[in-house]
Parts: C-alpha cells; structure tokens; sequence
C-alpha cells in the first residue's frame, strides 16, 4: 500500500513568525484541525473536498490540537499566552480557555473521567517551570500540577491501562500518571536515546516513541521494555498510528519525507518525499495511499 503525493490544500497566509504545528481529525465529521501558529489560529479542511473552510481564531501561540470524538470536542495548547482552548465542533464560538502551566503544548485526554493532561514546555532556565496541568474539561478549570524532570513533548492516555504516557526530552524518559490518580508521577520509563519527540499508543497498549537522535523506539507492556529499536532517516518530528492499516507514519523535517512502518513486522515499507521545511508554507501537503484513494486518515497528524 504505497503512499502518493495527491494534491495541496491553500491555507491563510502566515501573518506572524512561526508556521504550523500539531493537527488533530475529526473522523465522523471529516474535518482536519490545523494548528496555524503564525496565525494564532487553528484552520479547518473539510477532508472530502479537500479545501480550507475556515479558522477558529484568538488562540495565541498554538502549538497543539487534539480531538475527543466521543464527546465532538476540541482542545488545543496555547503556548504563546499559557491556556488551553476548550470547543464544541459543532459551535466553534463556544470556545472558553483554562489557564495551564508555563508554554503548554503536548495533550492527552482520558475520555471516561473527560480529564485533559497539559504537557508544559516550561522555561529552560527554571527548571520548575516543567510540568505536567490537569483540566478538568466539565468544570473548565485546571485541578493540579504535577511537577517533571525536563522539556515535556507529545503526550497520550491509553484506555487500557488507564494512564497517560508523556515524553521527556531531557533526561530522555516517559512518565506515566495513572488516570484515576492524575495528582503524580506513577512510574518513570528511561529511554536508551535522547531527544524523544512523538508518542502514539496502539490497541496492545505498546508505545511508539520517536527520538531526535534518529530512532524510533518500540516499548511493550507491561515493562515496556524496547522490543524494537528502528533507524530512521532524520530528525523525527511527531507520528501518526493508523490502527486499521498497522502502520505507523513518521514526519522527518529534514530532509522533507514520511517514513512508514509496519507496526507488526518492525520494518519500514514504504517512504514519500515531501518538502523540506513543509511546516512553514501557507498549505497543506496532502498525502493519500495509492491502492485505496478513500482511505480515511490516521488518528493524529500534523507538522511540529
């Protein structure tokens, strides 16, 4: 099942520095969510017609977005004014902020209990300043902080077990929290590479971690010890997990490509030039496979 490159989609012009980042599906509703930082916006594209139909503005320094299908729900990281946005699909104009930790932007929602863990930047300079904020998303107000060792990257909850996985870039480590005791840190995993960047989760609750230093790394439950350790081309940015297809997409920045691999085998299958340096132009590269052009996208996207 090979990938092709099938079209693009215009979005807004940047007005401000920076380009796009994480980008979040709607699958029942077949709409994209893409964080447009430059915009302090995130954009819509209706993922049938393939075109822009709109952006939900005022959401300064977006950095994540994330989508509960269960509850047509959308949250976003806003680094650039620490909150993060809460909004019904249906009613973008719903959106209310929660005030969070220090520069927020990995998510990760536990859809029983409708608690959002908040990943926090932090500042490098103040080491206290690396957190991991709870919101309580009924109530729309933060209900705890739990302190971590450095930089936070992507985050997820696994139903399964019940926790949340958050990836540390330094000391290169996932912590855990337990989803029924978000109030600290359960377990810390150290991780045998450095710069750890995106996280996704599958249905045998193993982890795909994606590291700076070239690697990808598969963990298995319930040690999560590494079962695989897999080169990859570059510098990875986040992944994407297609539970139908078994397969995992990973973004490189540079050069500009997707590496996928077969979850089940451990090997990479396929690749697709990009761009280099995509994240930063006015549009969306859209990227179908090539034996199945109505195949519905992966769970989680985007250029960070």
């Amino acid at each position: 099942m090979p990938l092709r490159l099938e079209g693009y989609v215009e979005l807004p012009e940047h007005r401000g520095k920076g380009g796009f980042d994480h980008a979040a599906v709607h699958r029942e509703l077949r709409r994209l969510y893409v964080a447009h930082t430059a915009n302090d916006a995130v954009d819509v594209i209706d993922l049938d017609e393939m075109r822009y139909i709109g952006s939900i503005d005022g959401l300064t320094g977006v950095a994540g977005a994330l989508v509960a299908e269960t509850w047509d729900v959308a949250f976003t990281s806003n680094r650039g004014e620490d909150t993060v946005g809460i909004f019904d699909v249906g009613r973008p104009d719903s959106l209310v902020k929660v005030p969070v930790g220090q520069r927020p932007n990995g998510l990760a929602f536990d859809r029983v209990r409708r608690t959002l863990l908040v990943a926090n930047v932090g500042d490098a300079a103040d080491p206290t300043s690396h957190t991991l904020s709870i919101v309580d998303t009924d109530r729309a107000e933060m209900s705890g902080s739990i302190p971590v060792a450095g930089r936070t990257r992507w985050a997820v909850h696994d139903p399964a077990p019940d926790r949340f996985f958050v990836n540390i870039a330094d000391p290169p480590s996932i912590v855990v929290v337990d989803g029924a005791d978000p109030t600290r840190l359960s377990r810390t995993i150290e991780i045998p590479a450095a710069g750890l960047h995106g996280l996704e989760v599958d249905g045998a609750s193993r982890l795909f971690c994606a590291c700076d230093a070239g690697r990808l790394l598969i963990l298995a439950p319930p040690s999560y010890e590494v079962v695989a350790d897999l080169a990859l081309a570059g510098s990875p940015d986040v992944v994407f997990l297609d539970p139908g297809l078994h397969r995992l997409y990973v973004a490189i920045g540079d050069p500009g490509l997707i590496e996928v691999f077969d979850v089940d085998g451990f090997e990479r299958v396929d690749v697709v030039e990009t761009e280099h340096g995509g994240r930063t132009r006015s549009r969306l590269i859209w990227i179908g496979i090539a034996s199945t052009p109505s195949s519905r996208p992966p769970t989680r996207g985007g250029l960070r």
